[in-house]
């Protein structure tokens, strides 16, 4: 997911990667773009796209925008597609409203003041709605008897940009935080971590319930977190703010996430890393290690003013984040829980199902290029009559990373301790060792790079597993050997992966590509996009999806601040089709204002309501695109959405999506 604009066309992620001379990832073992090449060759991809008989079956739902057949089909999406574009606000398909629900800076807790932009203190951004919402997870409350009218959102806030969020400032990473104060680091750790909030329809209109019980604000700067899992009580997660190894203040990046089957959300600590500033002695013992993650990275001034985010002062914090972490919203006492067993990372998601014989599995990604998919499958299993039985599931288990085979087979390898190279002779000492060097271990296990995965999830109707892979620009033009393995590769693509007998705890599984991303007119190889029913099915960049009750796919875009020379369109939400014979094709549904990205999709149980996140309006891009040639600031942001009002700045939000009639979403 974007990471924080530096410039017109990459954001702080992308920069970071670009600076290498050699991908972050040492493994040697082949990428999916080796992979795709040598399962389906790119001279027979070249002729498919000129009929569809010249590949293989397995391949064949790569174009079936040529296909006959698929542009007589009618498509499970019932709603007349919007037309790419860009401008200053949002829009959705006919027949829909998509009506503002919560904006950064309203008030969140009892007795939250009101949003004042030229006021913040951080006391008040810890009672408000924070920064660049992401991730949305929904449940009823009990009195709302599964309705889909009454529930609990928990909605993740990633990052901050200073330059619209501060009158005065701009682009601190550029002026070195030459105007950054302790007063503004405090809010913008106040304005990261999470929200719940109660909501509920009322006469057809979701609206925010005032001074709730349930409401809470989860911060970086003043909430503690328990480590739990193998790694709690390591040395390297011991400081000296917390001797035990077992207790830290916050969590940071918080990107996308997942829902427990008892009730909690997982939220995910993804670009950590940025967080940390200083130079690490290369003697140091965490050198390798930070190294690997990309630690330190000096996104923010947090370092000047807390010595936690000085690497040279306390260069054990750094272990400490990069988890996922399981929060109870029915507790708003609760102390939140970093679930070390499912291993350390970059993670965009952690999304769970409940396999048939009752183990619950989280599927992961780690979104940064050339990085792995990971699966989680617990010990024990989920008992639906004791809530409490539950509440500790995910510290014990297996964790595993996917290896995909050449012939569209794969296998999920084991990373336990003690097991083929993860031992003291290869630097893992414990399991703790495996979790907090992941990424390490699933080197040594010969994983298979991927192109930057983002959100892994199951259907919770088909059993598929989907793996969106939203880019790798840092692919050359000598790794050109397949449909994925396009040159400066800015589309992305998605991967359906079938697990074994549809038990997600099985090691093995088979894969082919749902969708190779982008337009077919601008050199997208393997694109697909039904032009007799779609004039802008195809998209860019997939990034989150979710899957309404029936089991339809809807997938959310991330271009990264580079759409401007990707599609010349905003991000947004597509329908995806997954079965018959418009599979790999999409339609329009939903698109953000400019210099946005499109975040946290989630249905209601009823699938009549569809809550996204609109994250950082006016920032990524806008310098490129003609009539908004602008870097914007708090003082002149590409747009003002969604107040759009005279010093009013732009605001992340929580978007509401409704059908006029009241009925189903997509029917």
């Amino acid at each position: 997911m974007t990471v924080r604009d530096i410039s017109a066309y990459s954001n702080r992620g992308e920069a970071y990667e670009a600076s290498q001379d050699t991908p972050v990832n040492p493994s040697s073992a082949p990428t999916m773009g080796d992979i795709i090449n040598a399962r389906f060759g790119r001279r027979d991809m070249i002729r498919g796209a000129l009929a569809v008989s010249a590949i293989s079956a397995t391949a064949a739902p790569l174009l079936l925008g040529s296909s006959t057949k698929a542009q007589a089909q009618a498509g499970r999406f019932v709603f007349d597609e919007i037309a790419h574009g860009v401008d200053e606000t949002h829009h959705v398909a006919d027949g829909y409203s998509a009506n503002i629900l919560i904006r950064w800076g309203d008030p969140v807790e009892a007795g939250a003041p009101e949003f004042d932009p030229m006021n913040q203190t951080a006391d008040a951004q810890e009672m408000q709605f924070g920064y660049n919402c992401d991730f949305i997870g929904y449940v009823d409350l009990p009195d709302g008897a599964a309705s889909g009218e009454h529930g609990l959102l928990f909605v993740n806030h990633e990052y901050t940009n200073e330059e619209v969020m501060f009158p005065g400032i701009g682009d601190q990473e550029e002026a070195h935080f030459a105007d950054m104060t302790r007063d503004l680091v405090d809010i913008e750790m106040a304005a990261h971590g999470c929200s719940i909030i109660e909501v509920r329809k009322d006469g057809g209109t979701w609206q925010v319930v005032p001074d709730s019980e349930y409401a809470r604000r989860i911060s970086t700067r003043s909430t503690w977190m328990q480590l739990t899992g193998p790694a709690a009580g390591s040395d390297r997660l011991k400081t000296p703010a917390d001797p035990t190894g077992t207790r830290v203040i916050g969590t940071v990046n918080n990107c996308a996430g997942g829902q427990t089957p008892w009730g909690t959300f997982l939220t995910a600590e993804e670009n950590f890393h940025g967080y940390f500033w200083g130079e690490l002695d290369p003697g140091h013992p965490e050198f390798e290690n930070y190294d690997r993650y990309g630690v330190p990275d000096n996104w923010y001034a947090w370092g000047r003013y807390y010595d936690r985010f000085d690497i040279n002062a306390v260069p054990n914090e750094a272990n400490r984040f990069g988890w996922v972490v399981e929060v109870d919203p029915m507790d708003r006492n609760s102390v939140p829980k970093k679930r070390t067993a499912l291993g350390r990372c970059k993670h965009e998601n952690a999304e769970t199902i409940l396999n048939g014989d009752g183990r619950v599995v989280v599927y992961c990604g780690d979104d940064e290029r050339f990085e792995y998919v990971y699966k989680f499958v617990t010990e024990g299993t989920y008992n639906a009559d004791d809530r409490a039985a539950n509440m500790d599931l995910l510290d014990s288990g297996t964790l595993y990373v996917a290896r995909y085979d050449e012939d569209g087979s794969g296998e999920w390898l084991a990373l336990v301790h003690g097991q083929g190279p993860l031992t003291a002779e290869n630097g893992f000492n414990s399991q703790a060792d495996v979790v907090i060097n992941a990424r390490k271990a699933g080197d040594l296990l010969g994983a298979t790079p991927m192109d930057r995965p983002e959100d892994v999830e199951a259907n919770p109707v088909t059993n598929k597993v989907y793996v969106n892979l939203t880019n790798n620009s840092r692919r050359k033009a000598d790794g050109v050997n397949g449909p994925n393995a396009r040159a400066e590769n800015n589309w992305g693509h998605i991967v359906e992966m079938t697990p074994a007998g549809d038990d997600h705890t099985a090691t093995a599984f088979t894969w082919e590509i749902l969708v190779q991303c982008g337009d077919p007119a601008d050199g997208a190889v393997g694109a697909v996009w039904n032009s007799a029913t779609s004039e802008n099915g195809w998209f860019s960049c997939p990034d989150n999806m979710a899957f309404d009750a029936k089991g339809r796919m809807w997938v959310a875009t991330d271009q990264g601040g580079s759409w401007s020379r990707v599609s010349g369109s905003a991000d947004g939400v597509w329908a995806m089709e997954t079965e018959g014979e418009l599979r790999g094709t999409g339609k329009m549904f939903f698109r953000v204002p400019i210099g946005a990205e499109m975040c946290g999709p989630r249905f209601t149980p009823d699938d009549r309501t569809l809550f996204v996140s609109v994250q950082h309006p006016a920032t990524d891009g806008t310098a490129a695109y003609p009539g908004f040639e602008r870097n914007s600031t708090f003082e002149d942001p590409a747009t003002r959405w969604p107040d759009f009002q005279d010093g009013m700045p732009p605001r992340p939000s929580v978007v509401v999506i409704t059908k006029d009639d009241g009925g189903e979403i997509g029917v």
